[in-house]
């Protein structure tokens, strides 16, 4: 008998595409809870599985309100004797007052309006929380029931605007989908490991009974990540083999001029990269090498070093910068430099007008042009190099691979991978596998740590009053405008008001200037130039200020709403003072204290403690998770969700020995191309 064209979906087959359906497939999600979704990377319902608990809720007490004592966690039945919300700026406050018969107590929900409805008199409630000054905060609440407030449930990683509740109750639904994605380990290699099937990992992930059984739910979770991450790696390695560069000659004359025409003198840090990417540049194997340093540490100086070699060989070299600001800043600070070593240096962005850019174009294809700088259109097919030797791809994590490989297309030139979002040097070797490292960790001597300070909302008057004392002293200032839900000229407009509103109150008689992504490329640069020249006194900004602005004069920054930033962006604003010999500050600006969720009082507490980038990636992943380090969802092989990797080492080297004998496995296979596919399609961030 011929079977059917197609067979019909049992629950026994795998069906991974009901994974990768949108959030918005799940029960109770709208438009308002996907935005909230999809600010903590959560698109669809495998994200939401793969949204590891950041902690697990550790045994409490039950107690009678009497029996209350301190700050100490506790569990309370009572009932509702009446409720009410109020709004204080953005955030909702709800207090209820309730009883248990050996007292009354106000027990109060933040962001949580919809509540409000439920809690009718009379209703009986069964919550958790600690008591304050303001009477019983709550941390999780049943109304009927006792799964949210039992110990061990899961607490994730969320925002301030997203309860526990709704993330607990969407999980819940998502893991009937769990056995969906089948089993990607063959059964022998599940039985020497003494793994749990994937679909039961993921569900004791989510409900463990105890924390020993979500620690194993982890690690088998982990491993497949893991060995999806080293098959890919093995397959890009594979794929680079068959490439050739053309070996340069050794370091000559005109990098010997360069030393002499820098205004300072390279670190012991900066000198030992230049030589591994010298012992890179003498080989026919395209160098493929990743370069990490702090804020301020000097990594342009030895890119520029890299891109002069090129020259230096009768061919050409390439920097590739993620926005047109940062590509702008590049080509300023280089351009300079350049110009006394008679090495023409040419901008190609997509805004330069097209007679300019013709213009560029053909100075590149000629040679003429030793070294261009630009975002990616520097990659579109229009742009022929005539000789490519090196290409510098800065925050290399915010390109997608298949943006950075068409740099090289048609070519294999030696590549230099920079960023300024340091993370731990074993992550750095998991993630980048294919890369050799190196790091540049200490800043010039001559530069001072950033002091930092943490002032929440009603103080902000003070932070206005000290960076008013630098601006009459002769410093100038940045003034971050809080990140604002919508789009870029959402964003814009909110900076432009902020800017009116300071001229008008706190910095009136002032200097103001401002920027932000949706200004016209030449305003930008004005507004840019005028600062830098020191005809502004304070430039309110977004975050497109972020990287590559360096304004030596600049001594103090205010942060507003510094808790809606992650701790990476904070440092990387926090970088853009410090830059010259004067002592700097940075003031982050909060919500009240009580009113942070419990990661964003850790970030801010992490800022104060170190201005070191490479201490903060370490407090990152205690707070986040190695989950999206890198950035949520820019780099596609950096998405690892519930590796550990100081815990896990043993799991990584497992990881490497079975990618060796598992390549063909069907479901893996499907893994990697999704992992290499999803890299592939992260564009311009």
């Amino acid at each position: 008998m011929e079977p059917p064209a197609r067979w019909p979906a049992t629950r026994s087959l795998p069906r991974p595409e009901r994974l990768e359906l949108p959030v918005e497939t799940l029960g109770g999600v709208g438009p308002s809870v996907r935005r909230k979704l999809g600010r903590l990377g959560i698109v669809t319902v495998a994200d939401l599985l793969a949204h590891r608990p950041r902690r697990y809720e550790s045994a409490a007490e039950e107690r009678t309100i009497a029996e209350l004592f301190g700050d100490e966690e506790a569990v309370l039945d009572v009932s509702v004797r009446r409720a009410s919300g109020r709004r204080r700026g953005r955030l909702h406050i709800l207090t209820a007052h309730v009883t248990d018969g050996t007292g009354e107590i106000r027990a109060t929900w933040f962001n949580q309006p919809w509540l409000e409805s439920k809690l009718l008199p009379g209703t009986q409630l069964r919550v958790r929380g600690r008591p304050n000054r303001f009477g019983f905060q709550v941390s999780s609440y049943d109304v009927g029931d006792a799964a949210e407030t039992a110990d061990f449930a899961p607490v994730y990683p969320s925002t301030a605007d997203l309860a526990q509740k709704t993330l607990r109750a969407l999980t819940e639904e998502a893991l009937g989908r769990a056995r969906d994605g089948g089993e990607p380990l063959p059964s022998a290699v599940r039985a020497t490991e003494a793994l749990p099937l994937r679909a039961d990992a993921l569900v004791r992930l989510h409900r463990p009974r105890t924390e020993e059984d979500a620690e194993r739910a982890r690690r088998r979770l982990a491993l497949d990540e893991l060995l999806v991450l080293q098959l890919a790696l093995r397959r890009r390695a594979a794929e680079r083999e068959v490439l050739v560069a053309e070996a340069l000659p050794p370091p000559a004359e005109l990098v010997a001029r360069y030393r002499e025409v820098l205004p300072f003198t390279l670190t012991a840090a900066q000198e030992h990269v230049v030589t591994e990417i010298d012992a890179d540049l003498a080989r026919t194997t395209p160098m493929q090498r990743l370069l990490q340093g702090d804020v301020g540490s000097g990594k342009t100086a030895v890119a520029l070093y890299a891109l002069l070699r090129a020259v230096e060989g009768g061919r050409q070299g390439a920097l590739m910068a993620p926005t047109e600001t940062l590509a702008e800043q590049h080509f300023l600070t280089i351009e300079g430099l350049c110009a006394e070593l008679g090495v023409r240096v040419a901008l190609l962005t997509s805004s330069v007008t097209a007679r300019e850019r013709r213009a560029a174009h053909q100075l590149v294809a000629s040679g003429d042009v030793g070294v261009a700088v630009g975002t990616h259109a520097l990659i579109q097919s229009e742009v022929t190099f005539a000789d490519l030797a090196v290409a510098v791809v800065d925050e290399q994590h915010r390109f997608g691979v298949e943006q950075r490989a068409a740099l090289a297309e048609g070519r294999s030139p030696h590549v230099l991978h920079m960023t300024a979002t340091p993370i731990p040097r074993t992550l750095a070797l998991t993630v980048y596998g294919d890369l050799a490292v190196s790091e540049i960790s200490a800043p010039p001597a001559d530069r001072k740590p950033i002091v930092t300070a943490w002032v929440t909302e009603e103080r902000s008057a003070e932070a206005y009053a000290r960076l008013r004392r630098h601006l009459d002293d002769g410093r100038q200032a940045y003034v971050v405008c809080p990140l604002v839900e919508g789009s870029e000229t959402t964003l814009a407009r909110a900076a432009e008001d902020e800017a009116e509103r300071l001229r008008a109150h706190e910095l009136a008689g002032y200097r103001v200037g401002c920027v932000h992504g949706r200004l016209k490329t030449a305003a930008r640069r004005a507004a840019m130039a005028a600062f830098s020249g020191g005809e502004l006194d304070v430039l309110v900004a977004t975050t497109v200020i972020e990287v590559g602005i360096d304004v030596p004069n600049a001594t103090i920054m205010i942060v507003q709403e510094a808790d809606r930033f992650g701790l990476a962006q904070l440092h990387q604003l926090r970088g853009r003072v410090g830059r010259g010999a004067e002592q700097s500050y940075c003031l982050l600006v909060s919500r009240p204290r009580d009113e942070l969720s419990e990661a964003a009082v850790e970030r801010l507490e992490a800022m104060v403690s170190t201005t070191d980038g490479f201490e903060l990636a370490e407090r990152d992943l205690e707070i986040r998770g190695e989950g999206q380090l890198v950035g949520a969802r820019q780099s596609g092989l950096t998405d690892l969700r519930f590796t550990r990797l100081r815990a896990d080492r043993d799991l990584l080297e497992r990881a490497k020995e079975l990618a060796v004998v598992l390549e063909g496995e069907t479901l893996l296979g499907a893994a990697v191309e999704r992992l290499l596919g999803e890299a592939e399609h992260v564009g311009e961030s």
